[in-house]
């Protein structure tokens, strides 16, 4: 079983650093073209195939025109047209609403419990390495009964190939400044695929205590209405299965130890928790549902 790998350790926060920024309201997007004027007005498009417009011609009698109009007749300039427009069922031209910032998920009605499987959502899966964020995170997008897609910080951080700022070799401004150019990244892919209808559910290893990691930077760049769900299993479990992976995803032992040390620090924050120490991927998914639920009917504070 594949384990989701967490964010690897940056410098705690330091004094003087303040607290993670919030958010902006939501920018101001252009609006969409008005339709195409109605055949026969100026402008209008002109289906293909269709022939030149002829400006119409009235001709007198040749006893009746004056010899000095006597002129060979001449066919008048065709209109110049604008590009004809695709067919509505030409590809490459589908309309997409503008991705916004995610609100709220509307509050269940009083006659019954909100359905999380059943509802448009975009949740923040938190972790240490070795948690299980990427594995339940999959499953969970796998299982539901809307269209859902799963966003992992650390497979859009990898996109960077020539170049890339791996922060095992070292926390520096190059690393900080592709975990951060990952998380917008991943921002706007979840704001894109909301606003189209498909919910997201995101992984990534926030850490209380740091602010360039922290939660601030998701509600910017996602929304308010993003929910954070936190998977914290025991120590001994988390080592194991970091033990199994493979590559830069591998940590040492005594990194895996400080960032599960680290990661305690949610516990008092208002955040739900999961252990999902004795459970295997699909009941951890089971219960991510059963905390979303509670998390629409009453949004936690962060």
């Amino acid at each position: 079983m594949q384990h989701a790998v967490g964010a690897p350790l940056p410098p705690p926060h330091q004094p003087g650093q303040g607290p993670a920024a919030g958010w902006s309201p939501a920018g101001q997007y252009p609006g969409q073209q008005g339709p195409a004027p109605a055949p026969g007005f100026a402008g209008a498009p002109v289906p293909p195939g269709a022939p030149p417009a002829q400006t119409p011609q009235h001709h007198l009698p040749p006893h009746q025109v004056p010899p000095q109009h006597a002129q060979p007749p001449q066919h008048a300039q065709p209109p110049q047209h604008h590009p004809v427009p695709p067919a509505p069922d030409t590809t490459g031209h589908v309309q997409l609403p503008p991705g916004a910032p995610v609100a709220m998920p509307s509050p269940p009605h009083a006659t019954g419990a909100p359905d999380p499987a059943a509802t448009t959502l975009a949740v923040l899966l938190i972790g240490p390495a070795g948690a299980g964020k990427t594995s339940v995170a999959k499953y969970w997008a796998d299982h539901r009964r809307v269209p859902t897609a799963h966003i992992s910080l650390d497979d859009v951080r990898e996109w960077v190939r020539s170049g890339f700022a791996d922060p095992q070799s070292g926390w520096n401004d190059h690393s900080e400044a592709q975990y951060r150019l990952a998380r917008r990244t991943c921002g706007f892919a979840a704001r894109n695929f909301l606003a189209n209808g498909i919910s997201c559910i995101l992984d990534d290893a926030v850490f209380p205590d740091r602010p360039v990691v922290g939660l601030g930077g998701w509600k910017r760049h996602v929304g308010p209405g993003l929910l954070p769900v936190v998977l914290l299993p025991g120590l001994e479990v988390v080592l194991e299965r970091n033990a199994e992976r493979s590559g830069n995803r591998r940590l040492s032992d005594e990194e895996v130890a400080r960032i599960h040390g680290r990661m305690a620090g949610w516990y008092g924050s208002g955040l739900p928790i999961i252990d999902n120490s004795q459970l295997d991927v699909a009941a951890t998914a089971r219960v991510l549902d059963d905390v979303l639920a509670r998390s629409i009917a009453s949004p936690p504070q962060w």
